[in-house]
């Protein structure tokens, strides 16, 4: 099958990763990928932007940035246009973008079946986090585009319930989780750190990513100046972003600036290495619909994981199996770390789970690709049907 990825990502972050997994894996599967978006895409590198989207961002006033984004639409679909005379794709597969109309134009002008991946409800969240303006605009686009394509592939079961209230069928929705690739993280040996000069054991509490506040690490900070009397416990933060001057200056405050470690952005090749020098893989907390791409490489590489208890995050995890989970309660993820720092057999546990779970779930990219092409080809032969 003949694939046209279509996206409209200005960044090497994330969103990237997830595009650049998928692709791989629909290649392993033997289908053809033909990726059409942002030219300047391809010369970005991890971790870096768009210069020229960051450019305009801080040159115009940003109220025009959104009837920007409308206007975009228009390069958008000659672009796409152009792509489906060009390679005659099966189908189009469009990763969600507010405001990116160009795959619906498509798939009503060109007759091309279009599936849709949807990583957040992007309407939401703009208009909570970056000061949406457009907001009865943004909340139609939203829906015009859900409801509109052939069938979405929303990465959680909460966000399949958010699409689902914008009327799309549950027939037209399939979860599709995020996973991992096995290969890219084959575990290195877990040496561990020695005991400090006191003979206290080193617990290092880990988490990667891009680094906001709502991300909560500061309570990991917390967590290691409350009980720098029994443990020596390291924060090892594998990443980089805005909240990183204030955890440094949170954890000087603290007492312990020797004890935090914030790598800044690492290669994926070196990501490995990093969370396997994790004694507990912490998630202080996550937004409700997402899907995590660093819990399945926590998951991957056997860590023992720390997580909110949140319907999401069970959708994957399994309390006391694979994870413990800690309620939104005052103290709660301070208890449960308490606990497993007390436990090295615990942790031991829980990773071994850990790394089963992504079998037993069949949490790998490739098993991702195969529910989306088990999809298209259903609605590429229901329109051969519908030509013939």
């Amino acid at each position: 099958m003949r694939i046209l990825f279509h996206h409209r990502i200005a960044s090497r972050d994330g969103q990237s990763v997830h595009l650049e997994e998928l692709m791989k894996a629909l290649k392993t599967l033997g289908h053809e990928v033909i990726l059409v978006g942002p030219a300047a895409f391809a010369e970005t590198k991890f971790g870096g932007s768009n210069s020229a989207v960051d450019r305009i961002k801080q040159l115009i006033p940003a109220w025009l940035y959104e009837p920007l984004e409308i206007l975009y639409n228009l390069k958008a679909y000659r672009r796409l246009r152009a792509a489906v005379l060009k390679y005659r794709p099966d189908i189009i597969y469009e990763r969600f973008s507010l405001y990116l109309f160009a795959g619906v134009w498509a798939r009503k002008r060109l007759g091309l079946p279009l599936i849709l991946e949807v990583n957040s409800p992007l309407f939401e969240e703009r208009a909570k986090n970056d000061g949406l303006r457009l907001h009865r605009i943004g909340r139609w686009a939203q829906g015009y585009i859900w409801r509109n394509v052939d069938h979405a592939f929303p990465v959680t079961g909460v966000l399949a319930k958010t699409v689902e209230g914008y009327g799309v069928p549950a027939s037209r929705i399939t979860v599709v989780p995020n996973g991992v690739d096995p290969a890219r993280f084959q575990a290195v040996p877990k040496t561990g750190m020695p005991a400090g000069p006191d003979g206290k054991p080193v617990i290092v509490l880990g988490f990667t990513g891009f680094i906001r506040d709502w991300n909560a690490v500061h309570r990991l900070i917390d967590f290691a100046a409350l009980h720098r009397d029994a443990y020596d416990i390291r924060v090892l933060v594998v990443g980089d972003g805005p909240a990183r001057a204030s955890l440094e200056e949170h954890a000087r405050n603290k007492g312990i600036p020797d004890r935090l470690t914030i790598t800044g952005i690492v290669g994926r090749e070196d990501v490995t290495r990093h969370v396997t020098s994790f004694d507990i893989a912490v998630l202080p907390d996550v937004t409700p619909y997402s899907s995590p791409l660093k819990l399945f490489e926590y998951l991957q590489l056997g860590s023992a994981i720390v997580a909110p208890d949140m319907e999401n995050i069970r959708e994957i995890l399994t309390e006391g199996h694979d994870a413990l989970l800690f309620a939104k309660d005052p103290g709660a993820l301070e208890a449960v770390l308490l606990k497993l720092c007390a436990d090295p057999a615990l942790r031991a546990r829980l990773g071994a789970a850990a790394k089963e779970t992504i079998a037993r779930k069949s949490l790998t990219w490739v098993n991702s690709a195969e529910r989306v092409v088990a999809v298209a080809k259903r609605l590429v032969a229901s329109a051969g049907r519908k030509d013939a």
